[in-house]
């Protein structure tokens, strides 16, 4: 099966997939769509949502969903800053405190910096 990914750092795969998974030292990726089931994915092993330790935000189902997830900032909350008047990245920051705590490379499923999808 063809999966839409991006690549993912094997520190991030190895902290956020729960511990009694064998995570292999593999290349891997997350699968973007939104509807699917698999987190994490390699030529040789799979990881969906009931394997990682966190709800995936942008996966349907997501509960809570956290988009910045150092600082346990949501969707909901992004939306109420914005709703209040955030115009900008930084008021949207300033309003809900996303990226004070910041640890993305582990605690991000995506391994990197929340901001580009706190902008979107």
């Amino acid at each position: 099966m063809q999966y839409e990914g991006e690549g993912v750092s094997l520190k991030a795969v190895k902290h956020l997939v729960k511990e009694d998974k064998l995570v292999k030292d593999l290349n891997y990726s997350i699968c973007l769509n939104e509807d699917c089931d698999v987190v994490y994915y390699s030529d040789d092993i799979i990881f969906k949502k009931e394997d990682v330790k966190v709800p995936v935000w942008f996966k349907r189902d997501a509960n809570p969903k956290y988009i910045c997830y150092c600082s346990r900032v949501t969707e909901e909350d992004i939306k109420r800053a914005i709703e209040d008047g955030a115009n900008t990245l930084k008021d949207v920051i300033i309003k809900t405190g996303a990226m004070k705590n910041c640890n993305c490379e582990i605690n991000n499923p995506k391994g990197k910096c929340c901001s580009n999808d706190i902008k979107k």
